[in-house]
């Protein structure tokens, strides 16, 4: 991508191949790199963010126009700076992505845009770090924070005659509002955070017809109950024993989530923490729980081929929709930045976060790469603070 001129891009310039009060370099200008940075500066160090994209909170952006946040405003904020409240308690897309801006200005921070980072490697005397970047570009740096985002890149699973759909497919990154949908028959395919609201949203906007294709039956949770919202109830639990918070969850669907059985979605046969630790966030009801028992979303089994213009699901059946869409999340992508590296586990994820680093990577720091129950925005609270606190003592 160009790079647009400007200050911080001088400052990059003058950053190259220095020896000595190397800056640290932070990778990605989402809410993950922007807080690393804001915290390293109130520490004393000094920051600078390298993004890809023309501006900031690019990610954001990209998303479906009604996407609110699942979080509350007070636990989603970055340090130092709270959300104002006229935000909302769920803030919007479109707030989120101006708070990401003022966030930037307000800490004034080193934000270099239309720079994007292809690798990341040890200097030769082993005391920093080489990044390679547009344009042929060598940084060297004391440390870095790798925060390019936990939906990095879309993932379509390769299903079977997938390229010779006759409908149109595309991936849920890609969604941005019903309209183009409307009076059209439509599958989802995936019934995560997303799916789920995309397929309500698909229903709000006019569709003649939604069907959500389903794997694995997800928890479904409120997202608030008499005004306490699920993510207190999470940031709670998130030590308990996973048996004893699996337990009080079967419970509290049971009184606070209808049995959808009869309309396709039975209760998970496995605990809500247990499916947590496997990476699986639970459903917060926007409006599912409703479409579903009405009728206006309707649960069918796992795609597994395509077939000319019908798509095959899992039980045998055959539907022929107008759309499909792919709410079938990312990949991290990190693999050609720093798979060479030997930090990143079998599912290519960091294998630490945080202020702690890999072994045999001192300096290295990753954030933004998990999804707790207790939420991601106020994971990467967290995370600034503590790579500040470590590199702020180097």
């Amino acid at each position: 991508m160009p790079e647009r001129t400007s200050p911080t891009n001088d400052a990059l310039s003058a950053s190259v191949d220095r020896t000595d009060g190397r800056p640290v370099y932070v990778i990605g200008g989402g809410p993950g790199g922007l807080a690393a940075a804001a915290a390293l500066r109130e520490q004393g160090v000094r920051a600078v963010v390298l993004e890809k994209s023309e501006r900031v909170g690019a990610s954001w952006r990209r998303h479906y126009d009604r996407l609110h946040l699942h979080t509350i405003r007070r636990w989603s904020a970055l340090p130092g700076l709270a959300m104002p409240r006229r935000f909302g308690r769920w803030v919007s897309r479109d707030d989120m992505v101006r708070y990401l801006e003022k966030y930037a200005d307000h800490h004034e921070l080193e934000v270099v845009t239309g720079v994007e980072v292809s690798r990341i490697d040890r200097t030769a005397d082993g005391t920093g770090w080489q990044l390679s970047a547009t344009g042929g570009r060598v940084l060297t740096g004391r440390a870095v924070v790798v925060a390019t985002g936990f939906n990095h890149t879309p993932r379509v699973p390769a299903w079977p005659g997938r390229e010779e759909f006759g409908g149109e497919l595309v991936h849920a990154s890609e969604y941005r509002s019903p309209a183009p949908y409307a009076g059209r028959d439509v599958l989802v395919v995936g019934i995560g955070n997303t799916g789920a609201e995309i397929a309500v949203d698909l229903v709000e906007g006019g569709a003649s017809r939604v069907r959500i294709a389903v794997r694995t039956t997800p928890h479904i949770v409120r997202r608030s109950t008499a005004g306490w919202p699920a993510q207190a109830t999470a940031v709670l639990v998130r030590r308990l024993p996973v048996r004893l918070v699996d337990r009080a969850g079967r419970l509290l669907s049971r009184v606070a989530v209808p049995d959808l059985s009869a309309q396709g979605l039975p209760r998970p046969d496995t605990g809500l923490y247990s499916r947590v630790k496997e990476g699986a966030i639970p459903v917060q009801d926007v409006g599912l729980i409703d479409a579903v028992k009405s009728g206006s979303v309707v649960p069918v089994a796992a795609v597994e081929s395509f077939d000319g213009d019908a798509v095959v699901l899992a039980d045998g059946s055959r539907i022929t929709p107008d759309a499909v869409i792919a709410a079938t999340g990312y990949e991290r992508s990190l693999e050609g930045l720093v798979g060479h590296l030997g930090v990143l586990d079998a599912r290519g994820r960091p294998s630490v976060h945080g202020a702690r680093t890999p072994d045999g990577a001192p300096g290295l720091h990753f954030t933004g790469f998990t999804n707790p129950i207790s939420g991601m925005l106020r994971e990467i609270a967290l995370d600034a603070r503590r790579i500040a606190g470590r590199l702020g003592r180097g």
